[in-house]
């Protein structure tokens, strides 16, 4: 979504000039400071299903969690329009800031208002199209001359404004209607957006790879914290270290299989599209193929939680009570959800499939009634050597084309 690289910036006040960007342009530290907001709110996202979890729980987070990407995904996108800390593009990022921090703020409340203040859902939908329909209308402004971009924010906004009207309407009428209407407006934003057109403009790839990159990162970061925060006030003991150690075995894995080959070389791939070949690209692979990613990566968290949970609770032990329920179909299917995202992602991109990650992914996805009579901390550490034994799989049978592919990239 671009201006035109090595354009002038437009308009002379310091709050409402626009400076487009080009293709050398990076992510800014107040796009990193936006992913601090985000990842409150997935934090948050987290606690609202771990506080009553079961399924219903599990599939309201699932919404809250679809909701909060698109709105993060949207200024992805703006900001590789033009520089997010300049301008009315800066104005812009730090009341969606606002207004998402009010949104994590309303999570725990967000199908059943405790009373007493404000209405936590209204907030929540209010927020969040204040967010949305922000977005539009600074994106307008950053595409003035082009008729193109225009044309597709004026398609776009259709989709975004009826969505927002659905979750506004749903936050008032509150109970099954609300869950109802939140997932029609899901519906309708996300096949809304995806068959608006492609005349969105991308111009750096770099930001756009990177930008994605980093927010798999801050993902897995909350999978780590899930276990540190769950047994931080407590002695350290074996089974407490053994879980801890665990939980960052398995981030670790899902961080490889995503950084060591495939995102580099996605990164090459989108770098060597343009025009409406490098949208269309942009948009399957990395706005629609990454939410599977880190939906998977926060239901890990949610299992590794009450994995944490067990291990603290003296009347759970750890080396003899099962993990049962959703906690430990979170900590398994998360995985394999993270992992069916990435061969998406792979596919889309390298156009072939790893044929051992499709293996284990429906392994991953059969396994929790193999292991659902192990202890908590059992489970976990098969999860964890099952991933550990993948890795360790492509390192020797890949590994001559392995390090073809980062010798290349390395050079580039």
């Amino acid at each position: 979504m671009t201006g035109h690289p090595g354009t002038a910036p437009r308009g002379s006040h310091r709050w409402t000039r626009v400076v487009p960007t080009g293709e050398t342009h990076g992510v800014t530290t107040l796009e990193l400071f936006f992913d601090l907001v985000f990842v409150f709110a997935i934090t948050q996202v987290t606690a609202f299903m771990a506080d009553d979890i079961g399924w219903r729980s599990a599939l309201r987070g699932l919404v809250l969690l679809a909701l909060l990407w698109f709105a993060w995904s949207s200024y992805a996108w703006l900001g590789n329009q033009a520089h997010a800390d300049e301008g009315v593009v800066r104005a812009a990022l730090l009341v969606a800031m606002a207004a998402l921090f009010l949104v994590a703020l309303a999570i725990p409340e967000a199908w059943g208002d405790e009373g007493g203040g404000l209405s936590a859902p209204v907030v929540l939908a209010v927020c969040l199209a204040v967010v949305r329909l922000g977005h539009l209308s600074v994106y307008a402004v950053t595409a003035a001359g082009d008729a193109g971009l225009r044309r597709q924010l004026r398609r776009a906004v259709v989709p975004v404004a009826a969505a927002a009207v659905l979750l506004i309407v749903g936050a008032v009428l509150g109970g099954a209607p609300q869950t109802a209407l939140w997932a029609l407006a899901l519906v309708v934003d996300y096949t809304g957006i995806y068959f608006s057109g492609t005349e969105w403009r991308l111009p750096s790839a770099r930001h756009f790879a990177e930008r994605h990159g980093l927010i798999v990162i801050i993902a897995l970061g909350e999978s780590i914290i899930a276990v540190g925060v769950g047994v931080a006030d407590l002695p350290l003991t074996v089974p407490i270290a053994a879980a801890a150690l665990l939980g960052l075995t398995v981030s670790v894995a899902l961080w490889w299989a995503y950084f060591d080959v495939v995102a580099p070389f996605a990164e090459r791939v989108l770098a060597g599209r343009s025009g409406d070949d490098r949208v269309r690209l942009a948009r399957d692979s990395y706005s629609y193929m990454h939410f599977p990613m880190i939906a998977g990566v926060i239901y890990l968290a949610l299992g590794l939680k009450k994995v944490a949970e067990y291990v603290a609770d003296t009347e759970h032990h750890a080396l003899s009570d099962p993990l049962t329920g959703t906690g430990l179909w979170a900590l398994y299917a998360g995985v394999a959800v993270y992992l069916i995202g990435h061969l998406g992602f792979r596919l889309r991109n390298a156009g072939s499939v790893n044929r051992p990650r499709m293996v284990v992914t429906v392994l991953l996805l059969v396994a929790p009634l193999g292991v659902q009579h192990l202890p908590a901390l059992a489970a976990l550490a098969v999860l964890a050597g099952i991933l550990v034994t993948m890795l360790a799989y492509e390192v020797v049978h890949f590994a001559e084309a392995r390090a073809r592919v980062r010798a290349e990239l390395a050079h580039e």
